[in-house]
């Protein structure tokens, strides 16, 4: 009973704060909103068709959720799975071997050239650290003749200049020292990353300096608060955000160790459960039935993998960083696994860049059509995300295979429009998380079958340039 009685209280409490956070997030149309540069709206100034991003000091849901023991129990069953795991594995060896040896080759292998990924990432960075802001001085200064014409164009070839880098840098190394896939996948997502950071900074930045260029000496915002947001865990540019008082660092460390222990977990996860179906799987004749039951094997590990990517990232990865640099707002994803719609879901999955999404592709595209057509502001929105994600998943496999794209964008929209939050109860929720599993299953099972028919029959070219390639994961699953 007590045990019922503080789970009623927490989830009382959880309940209370969502509603006063919702407040503070959403204040009302008649209240103005607060602004980093108050001015007079001008007629070539937009108006707002939406709420604007308001950060709050608030915890994560899972920190909250982790106060209670019931919850902490579903928890320690994840780190009891994957002691069971690591005990199944050593048993296989010492079965096979005769020893008892952790092998970590899909870890290795996927992790090579990690220093080459990370030199990469320094020119990316100071790209974007210096260019951006340099544009915004140049056009901060008063209008003086033909000077102010001159340092705009400037500023513009420093944006150029600036995307450029990150466009193509990443991508020549990628392909020239054929980077594997999770060092594929650090330069992919920062690159991504620094992209909409310097978007939303410009976005957020120009409007106000603009305004405020007729007055004495150049304004701008301060080097540090820009320094500041490419660190800290959000799309959306402010001059200041809420922070804690200090730095809790064992929290810090706790949340590291927890997403290694992800990693760690999604080797064993694809090494037990992927690579001894899909491995040979390219060599036998297709049928249909194979196709399908290839399906259905692949949504436990599929939704295993969704899962510790939302762990992984979204929650402690994303507290680690918020930790350390005191960021007081830390909800970045909401209560997902409680959605009934799959509008619901695309919004709580990942807010930190749902709210870049809503503010600078949906309200802006509702703005660009005078404040009619959401339904086509919306599509632009899943075309964006889709696109983005297709190219992630381009960028970290190394060849098109378009399921990504057919299933956020074709699947996930009409799902999105069908599904909506009209829906409420159980079922629809249980609905969801069936779909979600057929999803996962679906790409965990393409996406191997072509990974391995490219490593069985590569193409004409790809085997001329490379016959043996150093490192690629062989049919058992170890590398060459």
């Amino acid at each position: 009973m007590q045990l019922l009685e503080q789970a009623q209280e927490k989830l009382v409490e959880l309940l209370d704060r969502a509603i006063w956070e919702a407040i503070q997030s959403h204040p009302p149309q008649d209240r103005p909103l607060p602004s980093p540069h108050p001015a007079p709206l001008s007629k070539t100034q937009k108006p707002s068709f939406g709420r604007r991003k308001v950060f709050v000091v608030r915890k994560s849901l899972l920190d909250e959720l982790m106060e209670v023991q019931h919850f902490r129990t579903i928890y320690h069953m994840f780190i009891a799975g994957l002691c069971v795991f690591i005990i199944s594995t050593l048993a296989i060896d010492f079965i096979d071997e005769g020893r008892l040896v952790l092998e970590f080759d899909l870890l290795i292998f996927s992790f090579g050239q990690l220093p080459l990924a990370l030199v990469t990432w320094v020119p990316m960075f100071l790209a974007t650290l210096l260019a951006p802001y340099q544009a915004l001085r140049l056009w901060a200064r008063p209008r003086a003749g033909g000077a102010w014409m001159l340092r705009a164009v400037l500023g513009c070839v420093l944006l150029a200049a600036h995307a450029a880098v990150l466009c193509v840098l990443p991508i020549h190394v990628a392909v020239k020292h054929e980077l594997p896939p999770a060092s594929r996948c650090i330069l992919v997502f920062e690159q991504v990353r620094l992209l909409m950071k310097s978007y939303s900074f410009l976005r957020e930045a120009v409007p106000g300096t603009l305004r405020a260029r007729g007055r004495e000496g150049i304004w701008a915002p301060s080097f540090s608060s820009y320094l500041y947001f490419l660190f800290c865990p959000t799309l959306i540019y402010r001059e200041t955000y809420p922070r804690t008082p200090s730095v809790r660092w064992n929290y810090v460390a706790k949340n590291f160790a927890q997403a290694l222990g992800c990693v760690l977990y999604a080797c064993f996860i694809l090494g037990r459960l992927c690579v001894p179906i899909f491995a040979n799987m390219s060599r036998e004749p297709f049928s249909t039935r194979a196709l399908l039951l290839s399906i259905m094997h692949a949504t436990l590990p599929g939704i295993f993998m969704l899962l510790l990517i939302f762990f992984a990232f979204l929650h402690c990865w994303l507290n680690a960083f918020a930790e350390m640099l005191r960021f007081g707002d830390r909800m970045f994803y909401r209560d997902w696994w409680n959605s009934t719609s799959f509008s619901n879901y695309y919004r709580t999955w990942n807010v930190v860049v749902h709210d870049w999404l809503y503010s600078y592709v949906y309200q802006d595209g509702l703005w660009l059509l005078g404040g009619r057509g959401r339904g086509a502001a919306m599509l632009g929105v899943f075309l964006v995300s889709a696109v983005v994600h297709e190219y992630i998943f381009c960028f970290v496999l190394g060849f098109f295979y378009p399921v990504m794209l057919m299933l956020f964008l074709v699947i996930g929209g009409l799902l999105n429009f069908t599904m909506n939050d009209r829906h409420t109860g159980p079922a629809w929720n249980v609905l969801m998380w069936t779909l979600l599993f057929l999803g996962q299953g679906i790409q965990v099972s393409l996406y191997c079958q072509e990974w391995y028919a490219r490593w069985h029959c590569p193409l004409p070219q790809v085997r001329e340039h490379n016959p043996h390639p150093v490192g690629s994961p062989s049919p058992a699953g170890h590398t060459q």
